[in-house]
């Protein structure tokens, strides 16, 4: 019997729900950012690990490395309140947004190049064909 909240579930519905493949649960259990039960060679998912698991794909989806997010996991694991968990969050989320902040800036000005020799190319073009 599990307790309340403990909803047990197998690789392809958890698979299914997040939106990865099993190889992708693999993977992370592999890499011990999630550790599923096991019944026999049957891996069953806790609502915790489904939790790690979304908290894993959003710091992928943010551009957080594998080490940083196992930093987070462990600091939500050692701090029932998430101060110090969030207090990192906001220090590297601010890091992050700055990074892709230069990032757009940079693919801004190479497309606005990008652009301009497309203009100059066309004139070329134009002035030959007349």
């Amino acid at each position: 019997m599990t307790g309340e909240g403990d909803e047990l579930h197998g690789i392809q519905k958890v698979s299914a729900d997040l939106g990865v493949t099993p190889r992708t649960l693999r993977f992370y259990e592999d890499k011990g950012l999630i550790e599923p039960k096991r019944v026999g060679t049957t891996r069953i998912y806790t609502k915790r690990e489904v939790g790690r698991m979304q908290l894993i794909l959003r710091g992928k989806r943010l551009g957080f490395s594998l080490k940083l997010i196992q930093q987070f996991l462990d600091l939500y694991d050692a701090d029932p309140q998430h101060v110090e968990q969030m207090k990192a969050l906001a220090v590297v989320a601010r890091e992050r947004a700055d990074e892709l902040e230069q990032q757009r800036q940079a693919l801004d000005l190479t497309i606005a190049e990008l652009r301009q020799i497309e203009r100059e190319a066309l004139e070329k073009v134009t002035v030959a064909q007349a």
